[in-house]
């Protein structure tokens, strides 16, 4: 948790008794916790956290996986023992957690897939989702996903391959192979990116997952703003013509696990650490060229 804004310096392991659900809730034992840069920027008190009126004492984290241990009066959708992964805002890193069914998603995990990788497709692959169904890519589309190697990126360059759209991605060349495996034609990124786009035949959609560099090059090719779409850099999902739209629900949520658990879909982990390291892993990805997701595993010894 942390009772202050600021760095992860402000982070700290506290005790604490275990929450109880209230009427349309379940509490949820966590297994895994995976981290996103919403995380960091909330904690360090910037438009991510004020915009959502959250305020110190906090928690830390959204993406959870774990087990139900409780239910509160009135849930019928899920029992205790049901494998879970969803939503639980600023209260995912702890041992057990609550979650309001009717504000934060929450969906079985389907055999095949473990709690690390489930955890990981909460923001990264609800947003990927949210993203590439906003832009109705399909066979007759070229689209580029810029910051296609990070966690948004490497799922939403596969979930585009799925429609049949051929992916043009931008990376740093040491991660090239890594789409190539994917079946994503690598960009290097930085001055220049439209001629190199020009050169490949240019684009049809825009999907911008760090900064704006790839929506300025789709602006001078002429790709019109409907079909280009971006995540503003102060954590939101932000639109460029089109509306991208993550619900409460869940919705895409359980297709991404069904994906993911039967090897359709990819989910790349760069490191699981102990709930003791968490704030050692913020600063890694706070550090940014992180290929994949870090995961918190609070089952570790």
């Amino acid at each position: 948790m942390h009772r202050a804004f600021g760095g992860p310096e402000v982070l700290e392991l506290v005790e604490a008794p275990d929450p109880q659900p209230g009427p349309g809730e379940v509490r949820v034992r966590v297994h895994a916790a995976a981290l996103n840069p919403v995380d960091w920027k909330i904690f360090s008190g910037t438009a991510a956290a004020t915009s959502r009126g959250l305020e110190p004492p906090l928690g830390v984290g959204n993406d959870v996986a774990g087990v139900v241990d409780a239910v509160g009066d009135g849930v019928t959708s899920l029992r205790v023992g049901d494998r879970v992964l969803g939503s639980a805002r600023a209260r995912a890193m702890q041992d057990r957690t609550v979650v309001d069914l009717a504000q934060e998603a929450l969906v079985p995990i389907p055999d095949g897939l473990d709690d690390v990788r489930a955890s990981c497709l909460v923001v990264a692959g609800r947003t990927a989702w949210a993203g590439v169904e906003a832009l109705a890519v399909g066979g007759d589309d070229t689209l580029l996903v810029n910051g296609a190697s990070g966690g948004v990126g490497v799922l939403a360059v596969q979930l585009a391959r799925l429609r049949g759209a051929r992916v043009l991605g931008t990376a740093s060349e040491r991660k090239h192979d890594r789409l190539r495996a994917y079946g994503v034609e690598p960009v290097a990124y930085g001055d220049g990116l439209a001629d190199r786009l020009r050169a490949l035949g240019g684009v049809d959609a825009v999907f911008e997952t760090h900064g704006t560099e790839g929506i300025d090059a789709g602006l001078e090719l002429g790709v019109p703003a409907a079909r280009m779409i971006g995540i503003a850099t102060k954590g939101h999902a932000g639109v460029v013509g089109v509306p991208m739209d993550l619900g409460r629900t869940g919705a895409g949520l359980a297709e991404l696990a069904a994906l993911a658990a039967d090897g359709t879909l990819d989910v790349p982990i760069a490191g699981v650490v102990p709930l003791e390291r968490a704030v050692e892993a913020y600063r890694e990805l706070m550090g940014g060229h992180v290929h994949g997701k870090l995961v918190v595993d609070l089952l570790a010894d």
